[in-house]
């Protein structure tokens, strides 16, 4: 802790705010993903480019009309320290939304100052269609997208979603045997079900221009004791700068044995 702690104001003089491009289709649970790293069930505000906020109201109407601005920024309260970027528009088939999402992160990978740069990509994918798991928007941004030096990580979301799947696979076989049985069973015919989604598979195709540093799964996000401590250490470990990594640790506040971890 100490190390950071030291380090901590030239960071912030350095970076600024830890940005995250988050992406994903809608409903994937991406909103819930980030009011955890922030530790709030409030909304974010939101802020255009020129740093004024927007109405909540005008918000939500330009993304009911599709019109929905990639640069706009958004913050929790309770972690100003964090800034989020949604793709809420090319996942629905708009071309024209592609096409800014690209442009747009091409910009802020090749951003000349840190601080202005996307530091991490989260792509969300929902497990609770699990024929559907790699659809053409998947397909788009890993084939088309070059995201440079910023690490993509996957984050496979509702993954709880497969379990009752499994045990109506399966549930015949689980009769007279014990819960502990019962339980191994049925967590191994989810790792069955998700190994044949084929979407590791897809993800790690070697025509890829966006290439995943690692993935994550994330179950029960709803629930109040939830947390996404897999998914900041999975992304902290997938930064290649030290400082990036030490402000994205000095940024969040729910894992402590990060903090220990990183300034050891």
């Amino acid at each position: 802790m100490a190390t950071i702690d030291a380090q901590d104001s030239d960071l912030r003089e350095m970076i600024g705010r830890f940005r995250v491009l988050i992406l994903g289709r809608a409903n994937a649970g991406k909103t819930t993903i980030l009011q955890k790293v922030c530790n709030t069930t409030n909304d974010p505000e939101i802020y255009n480019t020129k740093g004024e906020k927007i109405d909540d109201t005008v918000v939500k109407s330009s993304i009911k009309r599709g019109n929905h601005d990639i640069k706009n920024e958004m913050v929790f309260k309770s972690n100003p320290g964090f800034v989020f970027h949604d793709s809420c528009g090319f996942e629905a088939g708009s071309e024209g939304e592609f096409e800014d999402m690209k442009k747009f992160i091409s910009e802020r990978v090749h951003a000349t100052k840190l601080e202005e740069r996307i530091h991490a990509i989260w792509y969300c994918i929902p497990m609770d269609n699990s024929s559907r798991t790699f659809q053409r928007s998947e397909e788009k941004f890993f084939l088309e997208c070059d995201t440079g030096h910023v690490p993509v990580v996957v984050v496979f979301t509702k993954f709880e979603a497969l379990r009752p799947v499994a045990y109506g696979e399966i549930k015949k076989e689980l009769k007279g045997l014990s819960a502990e049985e019962r339980s191994r069973r049925i967590a191994q015919r989810v790792e069955e079900l998700f190994t044949n989604t084929g979407v590791l598979d897809r993800l790690s195709d070697p025509k890829n221009r966006a290439r995943p540093k690692s993935h994550v799964r994330l179950q029960n996000m709803n629930q109040p004791n939830a947390n996404s401590d897999i998914l900041l250490e999975s992304t902290t470990l997938a930064l290649d700068n030290e400082e990036l990594r030490l402000c994205l640790v000095s940024t969040q506040q729910s894992n402590l044995e990060l903090c220990i971890t990183c300034a050891v």
